[in-house]
């Protein structure tokens, strides 16, 4: 995608935006992006939502975002810590988070944007886990052929300033806690490494 005073960019976060934006609900208010990034995400969820919020801990990240989102009064960023920063008290009709979650306590993370999210909306969360299991190990040795090629043929890159961890959960924890916290979620694994949640919350 090209933007404004950007260079186009692909990556495996990037890959899972299509099937992100496809699960934002008809009309949908207020939408927020966890760990928004330089807000790439955010700016296209304004396609499908009226307002959209985007937060993220790293000051350089946000001070991007805002820039190149100059001149959108729909699209707000938000500097802090997701656990503890000030949102809206009224809620979320869509929550996304790509990539984020494994820089946080799993369970708070979750709860908070279980908590956030109003009555029959989304949450799309797409993470990255470690390998714990041999059937874990399997799928991503199968995989790393076409992970491996797709990098290569889509020139894969991160934004500049990225911050990275390691994910401490494995593909079966991180199945186990959502199912706990989240009654009925569609747990997915991906073929470029990444698990997805999608889940939505009882009216």
């Amino acid at each position: 995608m090209r933007e404004a005073g950007s260079k186009p960019y692909w990556n495996t976060n990037v890959a899972r935006h299509p099937g992100i934006l496809r699960a934002v609900p008809e009309g949908c208010g207020d939408a927020l992006d966890v760990g928004c990034g330089d807000g790439l995400l955010a700016r296209r969820l304004t396609g499908r939502a009226k307002r959209v919020t985007g937060l993220d801990r790293s000051p350089e990240m946000i001070a991007r975002a805002r820039e190149l989102s100059a001149g959108r009064p729909e699209l707000t960023f938000v500097e802090g810590d997701f656990l503890t920063a000030a949102l809206l008290v009224r809620g979320y009709d869509f929550i996304c988070s790509v990539s984020a979650i494994h820089h946080m306590d799993f369970d708070a993370a979750l709860t908070r944007m279980r908590e956030l999210l109003r009555p029959g909306g989304t949450l799309v969360v797409v993470g990255l886990a470690r390998e714990a299991s041999p059937a874990e190990w399997a799928a991503t040795i199968a995989a790393a052929p076409v992970v491996r090629i797709t990098k290569v043929l889509r020139r894969a890159r991160e934004p500049e300033g990225m911050p990275v961890a390691v994910p401490r959960m494995s593909y079966g924890q991180v199945r186990a806690a959502a199912r706990r916290l989240l009654p009925g979620v569609r747990y997915r694994r991906h073929v470029l490494r990444r698990y997805s949640l999608t889940w939505t919350k009882p009216e």
